[in-house]
């Protein structure tokens, strides 16, 4: 299902760099791979899983149109591809999600809907609106073709650990639900079963690693206040929880200022822009105590606010 996803996007997604810094290196004791998502079209690795999941749609479901619930990344990764199908698009938004991703999202052609994530119930307005208007849910993360689509970082990033010497290795991947970890951790699995995904997320909204770490799904006590807007999920998903749990290693966490610290070292030294939620793998990889020689981080995401990442800089660079 991955290689299929992977020959729907071709030409229609990036394939993109694994990068390498010695002053990073120097910096975290180790060697630090990073796998630059945050170059993919619509700047996170979510353009795959939108164009993998609306291009394989019956061709009355893209005319009926499709709806997606994201604080940004997956709800511009929606809108391209449906924009490129020419399916109508309904993105219902958290109230608090960045500006510039609501921003992002209506100019790729969607309705924009925001809704408050603390006082108001997200699955009752999706269906409410999913039901009036015949529109097919494209989950970010619970969904076959979405997880089929962020598999395909698996794919690259297979061959780019061959090209790099790499044949052993933790690999952190910034985890909200687990779409991405559980698509990469899938492809490695017969490709580069040297290379282990381990998740990474903020402290606090660490469900994924606690579920892990207990062997069943766990929830977060809150619903917001991290600056990883984008991978503050409620709990792991059905479908993603037990792939993890078989292929994933433990689940590391971050704090807010180490993924703040790890935006700044990315931009010094790899000359990359990443977002909070997009910068905690990397910030697992440079400050996890006890990792081995080589360390490979995937940067989710680089669609950030002008004040948080200039924040980052001021304080960490």
């Amino acid at each position: 299902m991955i290689r299929a996803a992977a020959a729907r996007m071709a030409g229609h997604v990036r394939r993109t760099p694994l990068l390498h810094a010695p002053l990073l290196d120097r910096i975290a004791g180790r060697r630090i791979l990073v796998k630059a998502e945050c170059l993919q079209r619509t700047g996170s690795f979510k353009a795959r899983g939108g164009w993998s999941a609306i291009s394989a749609l019956p061709p009355e479901a893209r005319a009926r149109g499709v709806l997606a619930f994201s604080s940004g990344n997956h709800a511009q990764g929606v809108a391209h591809a449906a924009a490129a199908h020419g399916a109508p698009c309904v993105v219902l938004m958290p109230s608090d999600a960045p500006a510039v991703k609501v921003a992002n999202t209506r100019a790729y052609g969607a309705e924009v809907v925001l809704y408050d994530r603390d006082t108001e119930d997200r699955d009752a307005i999706g269906a409410t609106l999913r039901d009036a208007r015949g529109l097919t849910l494209v989950k970010p993360y619970d969904d076959p073709q979405v997880i089929a689509g962020q598999g395909t970082v698996g794919l690259e990033l297979a061959e780019q650990a061959v090209k790099a010497g790499v044949a052993e290795a933790p690999v952190y991947v910034c985890c909200g639900g687990g779409g991405l970890a559980s698509g990469v951790a899938l492809a490695l699995e017969t490709l580069a079963p040297g290379l282990q995904v381990r998740t990474a997320e903020p402290l606090g909204f660490d469900d994924m690693a606690r579920s892990l770490a207990s062997g069943r799904r766990q929830r977060n006590p809150a619903a917001s206040g991290s600056v990883c807007d984008a991978i503050l999920t409620p709990t792991p998903g059905e479908l993603t929880f037990p792939i993890l749990s078989r292929l994933a290693g433990p689940g590391a966490v971050v704090s807010d200022d180490q993924a703040l610290r790890a935006m700044a070292l990315a931009f010094t030294h790899l000359r990359i822009v990443l977002e909070p939620g997009g910068a905690v793998a990397l910030a697992a990889a440079l400050f996890g105590a006890g990792l081995p020689d080589t360390v490979i981080a995937v940067a989710t995401g680089g669609n950030v606010d002008p004040a948080t990442f200039a924040t980052a800089l001021e304080r960490f660079a």
